[in-house]
């Protein structure tokens, strides 16, 4: 298994708030929710590394293309 790295963030409340929210919806953890948009988001900027970040590895409806619409670069 690979190595993880800690962070300590500090967030808005309401954002904190919102995430947990959007986090329960999806049925992830906080900290899956966060690693699921951060990834996303460097996707979408096509700055997501190629080696070290598996594709979907939050979320298996990846596999499916159900859960997310938005096609690959």
């Amino acid at each position: 298994m690979a190595v993880r790295k800690a962070l300590l963030i500090r967030l808005d409340p309401a954002l904190h708030e919102a995430l947990q929210r959007w986090a329960n919806d999806e049925l992830r953890s906080l900290n899956g929710q966060i690693e699921y948009v951060l990834r996303q988001a460097l996707r979408h900027a096509g700055r997501l590394p190629a080696s070290g970040v598996r594709a979907g590895a939050d979320n298996p409806a990846d596999e499916s293309g159900s859960a997310d619409p938005t096609p690959e670069a």
